[in-house]
């Protein structure tokens, strides 16, 4: 056969194939022709194949046997299958999906994560009609944007950034009135996916692995007008988690809510770390013409005037907004609890007048399914405090927020029951001295319900956008927190955002009440509310930018109006302490921890009980001691940050004053290089198995590696080379040798603990000289600033062979006056480990 008569045949078997392929996409079916040998001896048609069915009648799709529920979609199920039905006005439309764990399996955790009530994915999702009757959905990203559709870069980031389809379903049948179509979603959500349950990072945490589908189904799918919540359960194979066991499966209850996205997307306010809030980002290919910018916009609920109430509002007075911002009580939660969870809530309503608003914000208890039996903690249309009989210490305020605007849609706070023996331990711990009634294994329900009205206040806080305030207590000088008058009047802190739980500094002989012990809505979270929340009609985005920014230029001398960050190095911007000065308001805890210890047999213990409570209230007490030590830490080496933009006059980074830096060092060397002996209490120790003397073991050790890290001794160096009157490292080491090694001058023996801390100072300062590979060079406190230099190129390895010498020679001079065994002991020994350090090569 020739080569053309070949060809010829082989262009005639094309040509009818592709008649007949088009043939069948013209009735929508499909032929799927079979392989063609390269090299047949004669050409045949493949076998005809039986064409797939096209969407068929509704009343066949949908049939009699259908349990119907209508709301942003109808949700048919009809035996085991589980069928929606889009409307053609949802194609295109944003909808918002987001997965949480509704059930948790015990002793299945990563850390803090993987309580019921975490969530485990968000994204937005968008349906769309696509060829031969199906229905596609898309995964979309707003990471990047063009927001002028006018100009050719709006094209070009359209076309760069398109959106995956991650699921494609046929149309099995048409809506009745032909204005939507019917998809079945059984396989979809009876399997795993990311875009219903969790992310791959989740799963990883928890070590799960392949879905187990004998073991998994759907237990229900409700629709709601604004949203579809779809709950399963789902069991995983599972790797060993160090402290919940080997290997196998694990069940969860998942639940996945499809929320639609508002038509026109609120007005965004964007970002300004002066008066922080949560954000959402985005880059933006418009705002610079010589390059491109990441744009923060901040979360916050959509408040807006009703035009009918305009002119009042422009005129100064309170209105009422359109949608107040209301918090349901979970029906479950204990009866005596509620009112004091209302007021939490409510307690901010006088934050909102500061944004122009009366009644913006309220609490309320669900109503029962007599009133609304439609109503469910489920429906994304409700904000909810959700109660938790859980044995979790927390309590936690998310929210679900539009990632196009930042508008908060809806929040869930999970109250965790157990938070309320967190609160009764931290009250005890840090006010028991001045509150009598903090003094019982269990609180009054008064006492208890305005501790819970203070987390519940907190946790609303975080809902309405507000992140933590760690600086705001550092506007408060120390002694005003035991000024009675004043602190009742202003609190011991201006935010509730703020890790400043109760006012440690007040002693008992100050008479201060709950009142000024107790943290409330204050004068930075009114501010914060009023910048975030005041509507500014009439001004176009630049001009609303440009008018905020001047109303926080105009607030900037008012250090209560101060937002810090913490996890910066600002001694300023830190958890758990208080007032300007933490050093000195450390003090004043210490001794109210003094008046405290001996007491807590008599105030936790309970006839026919073990010494639980105790062994719990002593170990509270260690950890608020350490809090303490921790504070000074961050003056050490540390940096003030007063957010500024180029229009504000002054520094934004100023050291830490030398001062301030000796002074905190006195206070380490006082309250825990000197044996912390009246930790030490031998009557609560013989009760319980807590080995405090180890932990203060550890705890020296520990801090002094964070007192000589590299990080912070490269940063201190840093420091001096930028500023004359910065604390320069040989005086630094020089301070610590000479409280270390204090003893030397008097001969006075060296009890254990010191002698443990002064082998660890010789042994921390040998690797700096010659580091080992195994060596933990800043213990357990390390704070680091930047790249950390290499320490052979600074000044670091030169100072400690100083310091070492130095100590070398006075362990010389002062053996000979020594009688102590163990401490000549000791000193011999430092001396041979110096000698050996030093003549050490390289």
């Amino acid at each position: 056969m020739s080569a053309l008569h070949l060809s010829l045949k082989k262009l005639a078997f094309v040509c009818l194939f592709i008649a007949l392929t088009q043939l069948a996409v013209a009735q929508h079916k499909k032929t799927v022709p079979a392989p063609v040998p390269a090299t047949p001896p004669t050409i045949t048609l493949p076998p005809p194949v039986t064409p797939k069915q096209g969407p068929k009648p509704y009343n066949e799709v949908i049939t009699g046997k259908a349990l119907t529920r209508k709301g942003l979609f109808s949700v048919h199920k009809i035996d085991d299958k589980w069928f929606f039905e889009l409307g053609d006005s949802l194609l295109g439309k944003d909808i918002l999906v987001v997965n949480r764990i509704a059930k948790a399996p015990a002793n299945m955790r990563s850390g803090s994560f993987g309580y019921a009530g975490d969530e485990i994915n968000e994204n937005v999702i968008r349906f769309e009609k696509g060829p031969l009757n199906r229905i596609f959905m898309r995964t979309i990203s707003y990471s990047t944007y063009s927001g002028d559709s006018t100009k050719p870069m709006y094209k070009s980031v359209m076309n760069s950034n398109v959106q995956p389809i991650t699921a494609a379903f046929d149309i099995r049948a048409f809506s009745k009135d032909s204005a939507g179509s019917v998809i079945d979603l059984t396989d979809f959500i009876n399997g795993d996916n990311e875009s219903l349950f969790f992310a791959p990072s989740y799963k990883s945490a928890l070590k799960l692995g392949a879905l187990q589908n004998d073991k998994s189904y759907v237990l229900d799918v409700k629709p709601y007008p604004i949203n579809t919540e779809i709950r399963t359960v789902k069991t995983y194979s599972r790797s060993s988690i160090p402290g919940a066991g080997p290997g196998g499966f694990s069940t969860f209850e998942l639940n996945c809510s499809l929320v639609l996205l508002p038509a026109t997307p609120m007005t965004p306010r964007y970002f300004d770390e002066r008066v922080a809030y949560f954000t959402t980002e985005y880059t933006d290919f418009d705002v610079n013409p010589q390059g491109i910018k990441d744009v923060s916009i901040i979360t916050r609920w959509r408040l807006e005037v009703k035009p009918e109430d305009m002119d009042k509002f422009n005129g100064g007075e309170l209105v009422e907004p359109k949608k107040p911002i209301i918090y349901y009580i979970d029906p479950s939660t204990p009866a005596k609890w509620i009112p004091y969870l209302i007021q939490g809530v409510n307690d901010w309503q006088k934050a909102f007048e500061k944004a122009g608003f009366k009644n913006a914000i309220m609490g309320k208890m669900a109503p029962t399914n007599a009133e609304n039996d439609s109503w469910s903690l489920e429906d994304a249309r409700y904000s909810a405090i959700v109660y938790k009989p859980s044995g979790t210490t927390n309590a936690s305020g998310p929210n679900v927020h539009d990632p196009r605007s930042g508008e908060i849609l809806e929040s869930h706070i999970n109250w965790y029951h157990n938070v309320m023996r967190l609160v009764h331990t931290w009250y005890m711990i840090q006010a028991g001295a001045s509150d009598p009634k903090a003094r019982k294994p269990v609180f009054d329900d008064e006492l208890m319900g305005q501790l819970i009205r203070f987390v519940s206040s907190h946790e609303v806080g975080h809902t309405l956008g507000l992140p933590h305030n760690m600086g705001a207590s550092s506007s408060v000088p120390v002694e005003k927190l035991r000024d009675k008058k004043w602190v009742e009047a202003n609190g011991h802190t201006p935010s509730i955002m703020d890790y400043a739980r109760f006012n440690y500094v007040a002693q008992p002989e100050d008479s201060i009440t709950e009142k000024g012990l107790l943290p409330r809505i204050g004068e930075y979270d009114d501010w914060s509310i009023e910048w975030g929340y005041r509507p500014l009609p009439g001004k176009t985005g630049e001009e609303e930018k440009k008018f905020l920014n001047n109303l926080v230029k105009s607030k900037a001398n008012n250090p209560r109006l101060r937002f810090l960050n913490d996890g910066s190095y600002d001694p300023r911007a830190q958890s758990e302490d208080l007032g300007d000065n933490a050093v000195k308001a450390g003090a004043y805890g210490l001794k109210n921890l003094k008046k405290i210890l001996p007491e807590l047999p008599a105030w936790v213990n309970q006839e026919g009980e073990n010494y639980d409570e105790l062994e719990q209230a002593y170990s509270e007490l260690f950890s608020q001691y350490t809090r303490y030590m921790g504070h000074a830490l961050m003056y050490i080496g540390g940096i003030e940050t007063n957010n500024k933009t180029s229009d504000q006059k002054g520094p934004v980074y100023t050291i830490v004053p030398r001062v301030s830096q000796e002074q905190a060092l006195s206070f380490l060397q006082k309250n825990l290089f000197e044996t912390p002996s009246w930790l030490l209490n031998k009557k609560i120790q013989n009760l319980v198995a807590l080995p405090v003397s180890d932990r203060i073991t550890l705890l020296q050790d520990n801090f002094l590696g964070g007192l000589l890290g590299t990080a912070r001794l490269t940063r201190m160096i840093s420091e001096a080379n930028r500023d004359v009157n910065a604390y320069p490292i040989d005086e630094y080491l020089s301070a610590i040798r000479a409280g270390l090694w204090k003893e030397l001058a008097t001969t006075k023996p060296v009890d254990n603990y010191r002698r443990n801390l002064q082998k660890s100072f010789v042994e921390r300062l040998g690797n700096m000289i010659s580091p080992s590979s195994s060596s933990a060079m800043g213990g357990g406190i390390i704070i680091t600033f930047g790249p950390v230099t290499d320490p052979k190129k600074t000044d670091i390895i030169s100072v400690a062979k100083a310091e070492l010498k130095l100590l070398k020679a006075t362990i010389s001079a002062a053996l000979p006056g020594y009688t102590d065994k163990m401490s000549r002991y000791h000193l011999q020994d430092m001396q041979e480990r110096i000698e050996k350090i030093l003549s050490k090569k390289e």
